[in-house]
């Protein structure tokens, strides 16, 4: 029988391709003869880098670049087995884990080091990206990336501005005549699993500025200069970014992106699908696997586990699904393509134990091999009959 092991990682864990080890080498001492193909799977948040470098046999390369608060970060991009396409986490480099709660303020925060990081990746060959925009510490609309790529965002004095989002209030014109030229080679394409438009009620500053240290006042601050930075794309750029869903995700990154790379949002499930040829892979297949840190009703919105699964269904394949815990309402993923779920935890244990990797890795084994058991034994009686 053939296996598509499609894991995404056990956030804190184990890596995608820890877990789908462990899956394998539990699975073959029940099913000595599975036919397993390990695709180590992500939705574009973190762990992406990791799990497409690993499906790819590509490398991780770390550079020190600007941190959020202009400070210097060891932050990390992918380059794929193809030696030509980057994959980015902008958390890497801009992200809120790298700010001290006291020290959160996206008025100041910007997104330079994610500038950085493209420009890496540029300088190694790379013309296509994938970038995750999620999690960041950042409300600057990707005013801080576009200027580590060389576009100058000016006051009214000719002055470029300062870093932050709340610079953004005295942006007077955007001069792209010093950008990288290689940016008009590449190609774009961001993860972006909300649909948030970049001002008002539902934009990023009112939605996402408190997690990121903003109070009330900062938020009508930011907002107010989103919108003034909006304007002035649309202006500069002849870029209408202001409705557009997905431009406040990430403090308006995503709307950055739009206006000074050409770049194409979509799901980031859907992106890690395309670039490994899910598909592909499980036409064919007996049985799909997949699996993450927990499971539950926040499953069905786009996470890896239902992203592998829709693709399955369409060749009628059988998913089980492995996490960590099942969370509230985990059935809930029934309806949405998924045949059955199993939790690794068989017995009492601390979530400190059940963290450790090696720890994580004999339960997976052992759950992987009684699952094997069962499709042996099911087997077995059907030829029996």
């Amino acid at each position: 029988m053939k296996l598509i092991v499609a894991m995404d990682s056990f956030k804190g864990c184990m890596t995608a391709m820890e877990a789908s080890a462990a899956f394998e080498r539990g699975f073959k001492r029940a099913v000595a003869s599975a036919e397993i193909v390990r695709l180590p799977m992500a939705d574009g948040g973190e762990g992406t880098v990791q799990s497409l470098v690993d499906a790819t046999g590509g490398e991780i390369i770390r550079e020190w670049v600007k941190g959020p608060l202009g400070e210097s970060v060891n932050a990390f991009y992918g380059i794929l087995g193809d030696g030509r396409t980057a994959v980015i986490e902008m958390a890497a480099a801009s992200g809120l884990p790298l700010v001290p709660p006291d020290k959160r303020n996206p008025l100041f925060t910007t997104t330079y080091g994610t500038g950085q990081l493209i420009m890496g990746a540029l300088n190694r060959g790379c013309r296509e990206f994938y970038i995750g925009i999620g999690g960041s510490a950042t409300n600057d609309g990707g005013a801080g990336m576009a200027q580590a790529l060389g576009i100058r965002l000016l006051d009214r004095a000719g002055q470029e501005l300062p870093y932050g989002g709340g610079a953004l209030k005295n942006l007077d014109r955007i001069d792209m005549s010093n950008m990288d030229k290689r940016l008009l080679e590449a190609n774009i394409t961001v993860a972006c699993d909300v649909d948030n438009p970049l001002c008002g009620e539902r934009g990023a500053a009112y939605v996402y500025g408190p997690q990121k240290g903003a109070d009330t006042e900062m938020v009508k601050a930011l907002d107010e200069a989103l919108l003034h930075f909006a304007n002035i794309v649309k202006r500069d750029l002849g870029k209408e970014i202001l409705e557009k869903k997905g431009a406040g995700a990430a403090g308006g990154l995503g709307g950055g992106m739009i206006a000074f790379l050409e770049a194409t949002l979509k799901p980031g499930i859907e992106m890690v699908i395309e670039r490994v040829n899910l598909a592909k892979a499980i036409e064919g297949a007996h049985l799909v696997v997949t699996g993450e840190g927990q499971i539950d009703q926040q499953t069905i919105y786009g996470k890896t586990p239902i992203g592998v699964a829709r693709v399955a269904k369409r060749f009628n394949v059988p998913v089980i699904a492995i996490a960590g815990t099942r969370g509230k309402n985990a059935e809930l993923v029934h309806a949405h393509g998924i045949d059955a779920v199993f939790s690794l935890i068989s017995r009492p244990i601390s979530l400190e134990e059940a963290m450790k990797r090696e720890v994580a890795e004999e339960m997976l084994e052992k759950l992987a091999e009684e699952i094997g058991n069962l499709i042996r034994v099911i087997g077995l009686q059907k030829n029996k009959n």
